[in-house]
């Protein structure tokens, strides 16, 4: 890969990572409801998760999806209802009312449950496929293939946890449950509306 190459792809990794989306704003919300270190399983998950997403896209799934765009389709209808979901999680999620019954605290998302998240999350399929089809084809061989997999990593991880970083400060603002409710009910908004661009977009091997 040569250098201009290079640091188009390390923009793009960087823009695609930093920008809101399904998993910055779920680690936003979480960051605030739960604190940063409750957050890092779920952290830690996304950037694994999706690092394993990216190595698969470009070691031979963005070959399938080219030969088979109804699959890529298909998976981008079947994270949009998981996300609306997760909205619906959100925006239900606040500080018990210890005066109802039945209360139970919620509780962030595991280390395994944001993995899996990945394989369903449309905007972590569109930054992977288009990585590969747009900057590293993958004619460019494994050893590049793998390098620029551990660079869009490197570029990844410190963009996500400015998000659980952002929503662990506005902890402080929402110690009641009224701006914690509000604040969760603007996610949930702020999440759904993030399918829109994203369902949108035509497939990047197109």
């Amino acid at each position: 890969m040569s250098h201009p190459t290079l640091l188009a792809f390390a923009l793009f990794a960087f823009a695609a990572s930093i920008t809101p989306g399904p998993n910055n704003l779920m680690l936003l919300a979480s960051g605030a409801n739960f604190g940063f270190r409750a957050s890092v399983p779920h952290l830690l998950g996304v950037a694994s998760g999706f690092m394993l997403l990216v190595a698969s896209v470009g070691f031979g799934l963005a070959a399938v999806f080219a030969r088979l765009p109804w699959a890529y389709a298909a998976m981008r209808w079947v994270g949009a209802g998981y996300l609306l979901y997760l909205a619906w999680r959100i925006a239900r999620q606040a500080p018990p009312d210890p005066s109802a019954p039945g209360a139970t605290e919620a509780r962030p998302m595991s280390f395994g449950g944001a993995v899996a998240f990945q394989w369903v999350n449309p905007k972590a399929w569109l930054m992977a496929v288009s990585a590969f089809s747009t900057y590293v084809p993958v004619t460019h061989g494994a050893w590049v293939l793998l390098g620029a997999v551990l660079l869009f990593g490197v570029i990844n991880l410190p963009s996500i946890t400015a998000w659980a970083l952002g929503g662990a400060h506005l902890r402080r603002l929402l110690q009641t449950r009224r701006h914690a409710v509000a604040f969760n009910l603007l996610m949930a908004a702020l999440l759904v509306a993030s399918l829109l661009p994203l369902l949108g977009a035509a497939h990047p091997a197109a």
